[in-house]
Parts: C-alpha cells; sequence; structure tokens
C-alpha cells in the first residue's frame, strides 16, 4: 500500500535519486559528532558500527554501585540516547562478576550527609533527593532512545537488578544468578525491581516470591521465566553474542528502532488503544522519512540493505 502511494505521489527515480542527494550531503557536510564525557566507574568501547558497549568498570570492587557509578549510569546513557554515532547498547562488567550491588561502604557518606539533620523532615529531605537521583539513574536505560542489551554474567545483586530490569533485552551466562538483596539489608527495593521485575518476568508470584525471600535464582531458572531470552555458556561467548546482536539492530533504520522501542516502552503502561494511537501519531510523519523509502525499495528489489543516516 505504501509503495503504490509513493510512487503515486512522486516519480520513483526522482524519489530515489533525491534521497542519495540528500544522503550524501548529510554525510559530507554534518557537523563532528559528539563526544561523550569521561568516566569513572564506566568503560565504553565501539566494538562495531554505531554500536556502543559500556562496561561497569570497578572489578577490584566488584563492581559494587557507589554514588559515583550511580550518577554516571545515568549521565552515560542520557548522552548515549542523544549520540548520532550510537544506534545499539550493550551493557556488561568487567571483572570476575557482574555486580555486587550496592557499596556498603559508600553508604557512610549518605548517613553522615544525613547526621547533618536533626530534624525529621531534614532527613527525609536529604533522603529523597538522594533516591530520586538514583531511580532517575536507573530509569535512563529504559528512557534511552536506542535499544539496550544487558549482558550478566556471574552475580547480579542487589541494585544490579534494578538496572538490568530497564534494560530491553537481557542476556547472561550459564554461571549467572540474580538477587533481589534488599530485605537482607532491611530495607525494600527502591529505585526499580519492585516495579519493573513482575513485568519482566509475567508472574507476580515469582516476581513476589524473590523479593520477600531474597533467595538466588539461577541462570536457568531466569531463563525458564523469561527474565533472561538466551544463556550463553561463558563470559566470552555472552558479550561476543550480545554485541552481533547490538549490530544486527545497528543496521536497521534508526528512525525504526528507536520508534519501536518509544512505543513499546509507551504501550507498557498505557491502553491499548493509546498504544495505538501513539504509534498512529509518530507514523504520520516518520512513514515520510527516506529511511521508510529506503527499506521498501531495498526489500521490494532484493538488493544490497540501505545505508541510513545518522539520527
Amino acid at each position: 500500500m505504501y509503495h503504490s502511494v509513493i510512487c503515486k505521489t512522486q516519480p520513483l527515480g526522482e524519489a530515489l535519486l533525491r534521497c542519495a542527494q540528500q544522503q550524501l550531503l548529510k554525510r559530507n557536510c554534518s557537523a563532528a559528532s559528539s563526544v561523550l564525557s569521561n568516566f569513572e566507574t564506566l568503560a565504553i568501547k565501539v566494538p562495531k558500527p554505531f554500536v556502543y558497549h559500556v562496561e561497569l568498570n570497578r572489578p577490584e570492587k566488584l563492581n559494587a554501585m557507589n554514588n559515583k557509578m550511580w550518577m554516571e549510569i545515568g549521565k552515560c546513557f542520557d548522552e548515549l540516547s542523544q549520540h548520532p554515532e550510537c544506534r545499539a547498547i550493550v551493557l556488561s562488567a568487567a571483572g570476575k562478576l557482574f555486580c555486587a550491588g550496592i557499596d556498603l561502604n559508600d553508604m557512610s557518606s549518605m548517613g553522615a550527609e544525613i547526621g547533618e539533620h536533626d530534624d525529621v523532615a531534614r532527613r527525609c529531605k536529604v533522603l529523597d533527593k538522594k533516591i530520586k537521583a538514583y531511580q532517575d539513574s536507573i530509569s535512563s536505560l529504559e528512557k534511552c532512545c536506542k535499544p539496550v542489551i544487558g549482558a550478566i554474567h556471574s552475580a547480579c545483586v542487589g541494585g544490579a537488578v534494578d538496572l538490568i530490569t530497564a534494560a530491553d533485552i537481557r542476556y547472561c551466562s550459564k554461571d549467572a544468578w540474580f538477587q533481589v538483596k534488599e530485605v537482607d539489608i532491611g530495607m525494600a527495593a527502591d529505585v526499580g525491581t519492585l516495579q519493573r521485575l513482575p513485568r519482566a518476568i509475567g508472574s507476580s508470584s515469582l516476581a513476589r516470591e524473590l523479593a520477600f525471600t531474597a533467595r538466588k535464582m539461577q541462570a536457568s531458572e531466569a531463563k525458564d521465566c523469561g527474565f533472561v531470552s538466551r544463556v550463553f555458556d561463558d563470559k566470552e561467548s555472552l558479550v561476543n553474542g550480545a554485541i552481533e546482536i547490538a549490530a544486527d539492530i545497528a543496521s536497521k533504520s534508526p528512525v525504526a528502532v528507536q520508534g519501536t522501542k518509544l512505543n513499546m516502552v509507551y504501550s507498557a503502561d498505557h491502553t491499548i488503544q493509546e498504544g495505538l494511537d501513539h504509534i498512529r501519531f509518530r507514523n504520520m510523519t516518520m512513514l515520510q522519512s527516506e529511511d521508510f523509502l529506503e527499506a521498501v525499495m531495498a526489500q521490494a528489489t532484493k538488493g544490497d540493505p540501505p545505508k541510513f543516516s545518522k539520527l
């Protein structure tokens, strides 16, 4: 249907020529790509075109999440969301395990900050600000318009579960295990697990069991319940597999992929009709993109996959 509409509105040869000219102009005249910030607790690599690999990088501390890491995660994914060179992201971790959860030693600084105030209202304000900052940091993965693939090996504990539940796709290695640890340290998880885990596994009963008991969930169970979609033999094959999937995603139209994520995130919190309305209003514009024309023609002619412009 769309092919016929395009052909009626403009000669096909002229349309393709115009698209090619526009792409060439953009590639030759585009400004230098934005530069990412430097991070102390994260390592960022580009293993494939348009694929960014973010590693938690405190291996000497078992990648425990200190305040610096919490803040840098949010900053990193906010920047990658806007970075024109990035179309897909792999999130993994350096060292022998994925993440040991909250850095309890670092929590003393928060205690000192709270201790500066005698009044409960002032203490609550400090905690509210800190928790909100951590929530926003985790939510940056979900709000990032680029797909995020979590690649988890060995232990994934506490705050790390919050982190990966905000990813779009989750893979793990055979030695991976997951633990909602917060009740063991006298608190309720407050930065995303209690909201996202039930949706991720599709079972309120299992999610509550894991959250109430703090028991470990092994890789096989995580696969069976749908928390992860693939299990790899080891960390190396896990990371390589995640990067290959990310490269495949990055080869697609960024207009299409980002629009797909945007609508799927939106639809999770809205009715089916609201989700349909949302994508209809978006595609009123996006179906006029050069990406759509090029992809349709490549499929129709069975030619080489198109090279999409940066977005």
